[in-house]
């Protein structure tokens, strides 16, 4: 930038969303030097932090979402010695009293930054901890997908004719789940062979593992 006043030190605020990104900078007196909106690439992590770079020494940013839409942007920084804090979006009572506006949200940002209220350090994931936080959230969905599955079976069952609840309905999910994947033809009528597709069908997203 040509004439461009370069400052003691500057702070980057960044206003996250899932396909772009928008920075404010401000001087360490508070004074807004720009804003700025960059793709959510790598290349676009590096527009934003030389442009913010450009103002003076960047030492501290304020990121909203650095375990989501902002994780990207977090570790480039994060690798180039820069201070990242964690923001926290407005409220959205906030939001909808003075409406939603991301170059304000990012200059907010980056002044909750300068003013000691943003204090969070984001936790870097790249160690065993976010491995297994991986593996234990995909386990959690897991057992979510087979309890609705379970669930749906069950409420299938229970308006089913008697004769077929009678034999398929059975206390123990593992059990229920096992005759339901074994049925190969409930009946001729149309009720009856959607009934046994969608049952063989549910059994499949449930049996696995399904203990009492």
């Amino acid at each position: 930038m040509t004439n461009q006043t370069h400052y003691d030190e500057v702070i980057l605020g960044v206003d996250t969303h899932l396909h772009i990104y928008v920075g404010a900078v401000i001087s360490s007196a508070g004074k807004l030097l720009g804003t700025r909106t960059a793709s959510v690439t790598l290349q676009g992590y590096n527009d934003l932090y030389e442009w913010a770079s450009a103002f003076g020494p960047l030492k501290r940013a304020g990121v909203e979402g650095t375990a989501t839409y902002g994780a990207g942007l977090f570790h480039l920084l994060d690798s180039k010695q820069i201070q990242v804090l964690e923001v926290n979006r407005p409220d959205r009572s906030t939001r909808r009293l003075r409406g939603k506006s991301a170059p304000i949200d990012a200059e907010n940002a980056a002044r909750s930054v300068l003013s000691g209220i943003s204090t969070a350090i984001p936790k870097n994931k790249n160690g065993v901890c976010e491995a297994i936080r991986m593996v234990s959230v995909v386990r959690r969905s897991a057992v979510k997908a087979k309890t609705q599955a379970m669930n749906q079976i069950r409420a299938l069952l229970v308006s089913a004719p008697q004769s077929i609840r009678e034999r398929l309905l059975k206390t123990k999910p593992h059990e229920c789940a096992r005759g339901c994947s074994k049925i190969k033809k409930l009946g001729d009528s149309e009720l009856l062979l959607s009934l046994t597709i969608t049952l063989k069908f549910l059994s499949k997203h449930c049996q696995t593992n399904l203990k009492n």
